[in-house]
């Protein structure tokens, strides 16, 4: 008698812990390793605090393209970070945001985030996991207060079940929505353009983009550094300051007036795709650009050094340059649709009115 209850005691034992196994394994997230592109430098983000899963990505995925994170349901994040424009705005200097306002600068591109350490045009947020919270609560922008969205994301039932895949319990809080949607945009890589396949022996320039590539390496790399072609540091390249935005730059964030009108050195991966340009927008054209660095810059106490003289480039160096700029177009990153809205959210197209059923 006593051997068959130790015996039942013992199979009670092994199925209560496989009933437990499973339960954890429905709530053991994928882990995905992430891939730096050969030659590149080490990321800064600290990925052991927020490891990327399959689950977090897709959950700060949806996140990104869910407009309940804003006041009205209009303004998702990708309302001012759209995908085929490299995650900016396209053709806006300024973005819109809640009640018909306007945002008071050309919201930047999202990619190679993970080599960041400071974020905004200013470097005013100093973690990718907080950045979020700035466009989010900002009135001109998404609206919203942290408690309200929140709240929104409890009440659905859908969101309760991907926090709970992505983070094992349904548990949804500021600190997981952040970090979900950090794991999103950390996958949001761009180094994959013609200039990257040159880099790997794959392709080759032509005349042009090799006379222009030249170019940019006397001319522009120091500010624009390979292989992200930025050196993320604040500069003052010599705007004349906007009156009506009064804009002073880094120098809302140190009180310093060294930093009078110092913006954070942009990537130029994806110039091509992510007019206007400038913190501000003031720039339409690649053309606008080049010509204020040649005979357009303004000399202040805290105008960069390298630019106190402009830049002498003939229109013969203009073409070329501009040649290789846009072997930074990265195709595959504009048009990859692991990073589009989720299909779940894409509402049906409505028929065409001068369409009939056949």
């Amino acid at each position: 008698m006593k051997r068959w209850l130790y015996i039942l005691f013992i199979t009670a034992c092994i199925a209560a812990g496989s009933s437990f196994i499973a339960r954890e394994a429905v709530h053991t997230p994928t882990i995905v390793h992430f891939d730096i592109p050969e030659g590149w430098p080490k990321p800064v983000y600290p990925f052991k605090e927020n490891p990327l899963t399959q689950e977090g990505i897709a959950l700060g995925r949806r996140l990104f393209y869910d407009g309940r994170l804003s006041k009205d349901g209009n303004f998702p994040c990708a309302s001012c970070h759209q995908q085929f424009a490299a995650f900016s705005t396209y053709d806006h200097s300024l973005s819109h945001g809640y009640n018909y306002t306007l945002t008071t600068r050309n919201a930047p591109a999202l990619f190679n985030l993970a080599w960041q350490a400071s974020f905004m045009h200013d470097g005013g947020i100093n973690h990718l996991d907080l950045q979020p919270l700035a466009p989010l609560t900002a009135p001109n922008e998404m609206a919203e207060t942290i408690d309200s969205v929140l709240k929104k994301l409890r009440a659905d039932t859908s969101y309760r079940k991907q926090f709970t895949a992505a983070f094992g319990d349904a548990t949804i809080n500021t600190r997981r929505t952040m970090q979900a949607l950090s794991q999103f945009l950390l996958t949001l890589v761009s180094a994959g353009s013609k200039y990257d396949r040159v880099q790997r022996g794959t392709a080759s320039f032509n005349l042009p983009e090799r006379l222009g590539y030249a170019i940019f390496r006397q001319k522009c790399a120091s500010c624009h550094a390979e292989p992200l072609f930025t050196d993320f540091s604040y500069r003052n390249i010599g705007l004349p300051a906007d009156t009506t935005l009064n804009d002073l730059g880094r120098m809302r964030i140190t009180h310093h007036s060294t930093d009078s009108l110092k913006f954070k050195v942009p990537s130029l991966r994806n110039v091509a795709v992510t007019a206007p340009y400038g913190h501000d927008g003031r720039f339409y054209s690649i053309d606008d650009v080049l010509q204020h660095y040649r005979s357009g810059v303004v000399n202040t106490p805290t105008t960069d050094p390298l630019l106190q003289k402009g830049i002498p480039l003939s229109n013969f160096e203009i073409g070329q340059l501009k040649a290789f700029l846009y072997t930074l177009t990265d195709s595959a990153f504009i048009t990859d649709k692991r990073f589009g809205i989720p299909a779940s959210m894409v509402l049906p197209a409505a028929p065409d009115a001068g369409m009939h059923a056949k």
